[in-house]
């Protein structure tokens, strides 16, 4: 794809990180030139008995996960799915997921992971933008899928129960003509039959679309090739020095970028074991689990590590296997990491990353206690480059603490966004990802997030777009015009806030609960508004745009 050029490119930063670099991590690494499906195959060659899914009490070996991902992957090739098809996964955290992820790469098709919390016009976009072919679903949001296929280009869907069996893959509900489900292709893996390799070609092959806001806040699929998953697969595992003995606690969920990257594809590459867990609201369960598993590696979000500290039977559970634990997604508070840290034994750092970026590109150094900075998000990972730049045309470089926008350059870097050459150009410009952050330097390379350029609300790690829920807000009948707003929240950290101006003929008809109402039948649950505030007019400049920054002032 060609980039648009709107601006000169800027020089080279300084690498200042490089002086509070961590011990027996390289700068620079040589990366396998490998697609993700060589990657499990590597590791099943080199430890075929080893566990590399526990599910509950159910456990798999790299040698059982391979012959799952053939099988599947032949499941999909019976159906004619192959290179460059659309594989929709609308799965938690199950075996089944990292099956059906793996399966689609086999065959060569591309993966696009879909949140199991969208509401059917969430799903209904991604799956007509991105043009999938197939969708695996839990059987539970089936009725979802049925509602959203006939506006898509669906032609199979594959259902599971979340019960897998000690072989195979077994997918409920089965098909059943007397309840006129054709739609639906129950497929059960029990054949010697498997799929052959297919090689790709690492540096130019997709393996994801993965949704974002972007710069506009309409979902936008970065294009992620095997090259960019495996370089920070294998930058981050690296980073964190993942041994094969390592237990990784699969609490964030699979299909958001953070945990693919962290809690399956780097675990994967470097052999470990991985749990999954469904629900990572269950404090509890990751307590249990913490213990029962003897989990040395766990990535969260900060609102999970408040979560745990906050348990009142947390010191009950011997966490003391906790080695290394990273927080992303959202700043954290350096009281729950001292508390956390006092509690497990273990160590706890900020990092930082994003989509268009693999996503993982700062985390602090684990080596030594000083040089983890409370309140930064690192420095640059191995081959990662950062700078920060003027809010403003994006080409001049800023001194050491001033704030501009954070722009980042990298390997693990995406190819730009699919259907989207003027996103693309506006994001990516001569090699360096737009951030949108806000962040200053400082004198030793590390970074601070400081505000943001664009208006994204963040809860709980998961990304919101005002402009999303306002055309929802205006597609009810009695709206005139909204606008949405980040306020805070204790426990998510930040929720949705919303401002309603109502035709005439409505006002003192209609509540703020059944507006609440109307968004929760439409919208992802985390994202529906949870204040409404009528008014009478929204405050916008002087060509008409809406001033958020001012309704977020009237909301503290």
């Amino acid at each position: 794809m060609e980039m648009p050029t709107l601006d000169e490119p800027t020089e080279s930063p300084q690498r200042l990180w490089h002086s509070s670099w961590p011990t027996g991590v390289p700068r620079a690494i040589e990366y396998p030139e490998i697609s993700l499906g060589q990657m499990l195959r590597s590791a099943a060659e080199r430890h075929p008995k080893k566990t590399a899914l526990c599910y509950f009490d159910q456990k798999i070996s790299y040698q059982l996960l391979e012959e799952l991902v053939e099988r599947f992957g032949r499941a999909l090739e019976e159906r004619s799915i192959g290179r460059e098809d659309k594989v929709a996964i609308f799965l938690p955290n199950l075996p089944e997921f990292v099956i059906a992820y793996f399966g689609a790469l086999r065959v060569g098709a591309t993966v696009v992971a879909i949140s199991p919390l969208y509401k059917e016009r969430e799903l209904t976009h991604i799956l007509a933008d991105s043009q999938a072919k197939v969708i695996v679903a839990w059987d539970r949001l089936l009725p979802l899928v049925k509602a959203a296929r006939a506006k898509t280009r669906l032609e199979h869907v594959l259902t599971t129960n979340g019960h897998l069996p000690p072989i195979g893959i077994s997918t409920l509900p089965k098909r059943r003509e007397a309840q006129n489900e054709e739609d639906v292709d129950a497929i059960i893996l029990r054949t010697d039959r498997t799929s052959k390799l297919v090689d790709v070609q690492p540096r130019m092959d997709l393996a994801l679309l993965q949704y974002t806001g972007g710069t506009t806040g309409v979902p936008k699929g970065a294009m992620l090739t095997h090259y960019n998953l495996v370089v920070n697969a294998v930058q981050f595992s690296t980073w964190l020095g993942m041994k094969a003995q390592d237990i990784h606690l699969a609490a964030l969920p699979l299909f958001h970028i953070y945990g693919m990257t962290t809690s399956m594809n780097a675990p994967i590459f470097a052999s470990g074991c991985i749990v999954l867990t469904p629900d990572p609201r269950d404090t509890n369960a990751i307590l249990q689990i913490v213990e029962k598993f003897k989990v040395t590696i766990f990535c969260g979000v900060p609102t999970m590590y408040k979560a745990l500290i906050s348990q009142p039977n947390i010191r009950r559970h011997d966490l003391s296997s906790l080695r290394i634990c990273i927080s992303g997604a959202s700043s954290l508070s350096s009281q729950v990491q001292i508390e956390f840290e006092k509690i497990t034994g273990g160590r706890l750092v900020e990092g930082y990353g994003l989509t268009e970026m693999s996503p993982v590109t700062h985390v602090n150094p684990i080596d030594h206690p000083t040089k983890n900075r409370p309140g930064s998000i690192g420095i640059p990972i191995s081959d990662t480059d950062a700078k920060i730049v003027d809010t403003e045309t994006g080409s001049i470089n800023l001194q050491i603490g001033e704030p501009g926008e954070l722009v980042i350059q990298g390997p693990q870097g995406m190819k730009g966004y699919w259907h989207g050459e003027e996103e693309t150009g506006i994001s990516l410009r001569h090699g360096w990802i737009h951030t949108g952050d806000i962040a200053v330097m400082d004198s030793d390379g590390y970074f601070h997030i400081v505000d943001r350029k664009k208006d994204m609300i963040n809860i709980s790690g998961l990304k919101v777009w005002p402009q999303e829920i306002e055309a929802v807000l205006c597609e009810n009948i009695a709206v005139k015009e909204a606008a949405a707003v980040a306020v805070p929240d204790p426990e998510s950290g930040e929720t949705v806030k919303a401002f309603v101006v109502l035709k005439d003929e409505y006002r003192g008809k209609i509540s703020e609960s059944e507006i609440i109402k109307f968004c929760r039948e439409r919208i992802a649950t985390y994202k529906t508004p949870k204040m409404i505030v009528f008014r009478d007019m929204l405050p916008r400049s002087s060509i008409g745009k809406v001033l958020r920054r001012e309704l977020r002032a009237h909301c503290d």
